[in-house]
């Protein structure tokens, strides 16, 4: 089968490779769309980072560079291996892209995403939404019905969005600022306001700032460069504050607005991954009593995000800005999410085409 290998910085490759075998315990899907995200672009400009580089292989998946990438994707189940009665050939599904151990327990109010050694599938080894197939264990198939299988590849990056809401202990009523509006910051946006919040975002890029206006994801949109964001936030929550506020540009003068904008008692949720150390207002988190918050990947939040989508709380559509095939991942993809990035939310790739 046709799939993407990452061997080092600024080296993928599209090879012929031997597929994987069905196990005990296993689902074969054949792959019908993955997204690119903006840990594939790190891992392309700056990496290995979540890969393991040659010659240290996973702790868990003993794997290492070239590895296979892709962790945003959808599919058909084609087969299903031994033990596995709950799902069958045709159905729609998308993957919880984890790595981890066998002895993690991933029920109900488990922080799984926090275990030893934790990578994901598309990183760390075990296969990659950038190929034509792929087996997976059982436990991190989710089916999604009647939900389109290229809106479907959205699920992963919108389940980071919920994940940073259930962190954030918001609730419907409440008042949302969300710093940043690239794929991250709009789908967390899309969760917020899905589930009952007012949301504000604030960002530079016009394209950006445009999406967000007509997807709908947020009530207002504000551009730091025209007025002063906490204090817009300020008028509009009666001289309050927002309640939350959602970090997901990894800028520092972002965060320094959240911490002026949230209310007393308030909430931040870091959302983006950071290259380097900001500083933080350590002051106004103190004075204010700020709740800062991190969060990485999701714990059981596949299901909710699902459902979110099925019952027309929120449209995926919109965050589609292209469709490429595997063999112009780079430069109809990597490329372009590098030099024309404003322009891209989600770019799609078909790895059967």
């Amino acid at each position: 089968m046709k799939a993407a290998r990452y061997y080092a910085r600024k080296d993928i490759r599209i090879e012929d490779i031997p597929e994987q075998e069905l196990k005990p315990g296993t689902v074969a899907i054949d792959v019908a769309w993955c997204g690119i995200c903006g840990t594939d672009l790190h891992e392309y400009l700056e990496g290995p980072i979540f890969i393991p580089p040659k010659g240290s292989p996973h702790p868990i998946s003993g794997e290492e560079a070239p590895v296979t990438l892709g962790h945003e994707f959808s599919g058909t189940v084609s087969a299903v291996g031994e033990g596995v009665t709950d799902l069958e050939a045709g159905q729609s599904v998308v993957v919880e892209p984890y790595i981890i151990r066998d002895d993690v327990d991933t029920g109900p109010g488990e922080a799984y995403q926090l275990s030893k050694d934790m990578n994901f599938i598309g990183l760390g080894g075990r296969g990659g939404g950038l190929s034509q197939k792929i087996v997976v264990e059982r436990r991190w198939v989710h089916p999604v019905g009647d939900i389109p299988l290229d809106q479907a590849a959205l699920i992963e990056p919108l389940s980071v969005g919920h994940h940073a809401f259930v962190r954030s202990g918001a609730k419907a009523g409440d008042t949302a600022i969300v710093g940043g509006a690239g794929p991250i910051g709009l789908l967390t946006a899309a969760v917020l306001k899905a589930s009952g919040l007012t949301v504000y975002i604030s960002e530079l890029s016009e394209a950006r700032k445009k999406m967000a206006r007509d997807t709908g994801v947020a009530d207002q949109v504000f551009d730091p460069r025209e007025g002063n964001v906490a204090g817009k936030v300020r008028e509009l929550t009666g001289g309050k504050g927002a309640d939350v506020g959602f970090e997901c540009s990894s800028v520092p003068v972002v965060l320094d607005m959240l911490m002026d904008a949230v209310r007393p008692g308030g909430v931040i949720v870091n959302v983006s991954i950071w290259g380097r150390k900001p500083e933080v207002d350590m002051p106004s988190l103190v004075l204010k009593e700020i709740d800062l918050r991190g969060t990485i990947g999701y714990a059981n939040d596949h299901e909710s995000t699902i459902k979110l989508v099925q019952e027309g709380k929120l449209d995926l559509a919109p965050f589609i800005t292209a469709r490429i095939p595997l063999d112009e991942l780079i430069t109809g993809g990597f490329e372009q999410l590098i030099n024309n990035n404003e322009e891209h939310v989600k770019i799609l790739v078909n790895p059967n085409q």
